[in-house]
C-alpha cells in the first residue's frame, strides 16, 4: 500500500514484518497534509526500519529532510526508536502526551520512583524472587539513561488539544501515555497501539507521574468503548494491519477483557487466592518466560475485578490474597 488519501490529504503507511514480540509489524506513518509532512510514530532503531522510513518517503517524491515534526502515541521503544536519529538529520519539534515526558526524557527521579513501585508492588503479589530479572532492567535503565534520552524538548499534548486539524484523544491502558489522533473530517484515526486486530493490545500495569498505580485494564476498556463510537474510515494502527471495521474489532477486544475477567475470576472462586498462582495456573510457563507482561496483566485484572466488586483482598505476611465475593 502506497498511500491512502481522502479531500486533498495522503497517508504513506510504513509497514516492516518483525520478530519483535509477536505483534507481526511495526508501524508507522507519514501524514501528509497538503503544506508538510508530519511522522506518526518512529519505529524501531533497527537498519530496516531505517531504510523502510526512507524508501517510502522516496517512493513518494521525499526526503528525510522534508519531514516537519514528529507525533508520538506513546514512549515504547517501537514506537520511538528512530526520533534521535531523525533529529541528528533535522531538528523537528516532537509531540507526545505529558505522561511521556518522564519516561522519553529518561528523568532520574521518575525511574527511581518506578523501580521502588516496581520492588514494592512484586513483593506484594508474591513474586519478587521471579521479578529480579526485571528489576535489573529497570536498574540497567537508570545507570545508562543518557544512553536512550531524547535529544529534545517534548512538545506535550493532551484531551482538548488539536494539531493539523486532528483531535488529540487520550486513550490510555496500553499505556499511561496513549493518545489517539483523531481527523473527523476524513474519518481517520491515528491510535498506536490501543486495538490491533490480530492480537491483544495489553493493558500494562504502571505508575503515573506521581506514583500512583493506574487501573489499566478500567482505563483501556474505556479508551476502546470510546473509539468505538466514533466515525472512522481507517483505523491507522501501531502493528498489523490497517483496520477498516473497528466496531467489529472492538467488539472482539471487549468481549475478551470480559472473557479474561471471568477466567481469573473462576480461578479465585475455585480457590487459587495468591497473585503468583493465579498468573501461574493461567499462562503457564509464560510466567517465567514473559514474566513482565503476564504479571501485568494479572495485576490489572485484578485490579479490575476489585473495582467491579467482584473479589476483596487482604494483607497476609506482606502479600496481598485475593477472595471471590458472588
Amino acid at each position: 500500500m502506497i498511500s491512502i488519501k481522502k479531500k486533498s490529504r495522503l497517508v504513506y503507511p510504513i509497514i516492516v514484518p518483525t520478530s519483535y514480540g509477536k505483534v507481526g509489524t511495526i508501524n508507522s506513518y507519514i501524514l501528509n497534509d497538503g503544506n508538510s509532512l508530519s511522522l506518526i510514530d518512529a519505529g524501531i532503531h533497527t537498519e530496516k526500519y531505517k531504510d523502510a522510513l526512507i524508501t517510502t518517503l522516496a517512493v513518494n517524491g521525499y526526503r528525510i529532510s522534508d519531514l516537519s515534526r514528529i507525533l508520538l502515541t506513546h514512549h515504547h521503544e517501537d514506537h520511538v526508536g528512530l526520533v534521535n536519529w531523525i533529529l541528528q538529520k533535522k531538528d523537528i519539534p516532537v509531540y507526545a502526551h505529558h505522561e511521556a515526558v518522564p519516561r522519553l526524557m529518561v528523568e532520574q527521579d521518575f525511574l527511581v520512583m518506578r523501580k521502588n513501585f516496581f520492588t514494592e508492588l512484586y513483593i506484594s503479589m508474591g513474586c519478587i524472587e521471579e521479578a529480579q530479572p526485571r528489576l535489573e532492567k529497570l536498574q540497567q535503565t537508570i545507570e545508562h539513561k543518557n544512553e536512550n534520552t531524547l535529544q529534545t524538548i517534548i512538545r506535550p499534548l493532551g484531551e482538548g488539544d488539536s494539531i493539523l486539524g486532528m483531535k488529540v484523544l487520550e486513550t490510555p491502558g496500553h499505556s499511561a501515555d496513549s493518545i489517539s489522533f483523531y481527523d473527523e473530517e476524513r474519518q481517520w484515526l491515528l491510535a498506536g497501539d490501543v486495538v490491533l486486530k490480530k492480537t491483544t493490545s495489553n493493558a500494562i500495569v504502571d505508575p503515573d507521574i506521581k506514583g500512583n498505580r493506574l487501573p489499566t485494564v478500567k482505563q483501556h476498556k474505556e479508551s476502546l468503548k470510546r473509539l468505538q463510537q466514533l466515525d472512522v474510515e481507517y483505523l491507522f494502527a501501531g502493528h498489523q494491519e490497517i483496520i477498516e471495521d473497528h466496531h467489529n474489532v472492538i467488539s472482539q477486544k471487549l468481549d475478551k477483557i470480559q472473557h479474561k475477567a471471568n477466567r481469573l475470576y473462576t480461578f479465585i472462586n475455585e480457590g487459587t487466592h495468591l497473585p503468583k498462582e493465579i498468573a501461574q495456573n493461567l499462562y503457564g510457563h509464560k510466567f517465567n518466560t514473559e514474566f513482565s507482561l503476564v504479571m501485568s496483566e494479572v495485576i490489572g485484572y485484578l485490579d479490575y475485578l476489585e473495582e467491579e466488586g467482584l473479589i476483596e483482598k487482604s494483607l497476609q505476611n506482606g502479600i496481598w490474597h485475593y477472595k471471590a465475593l458472588k
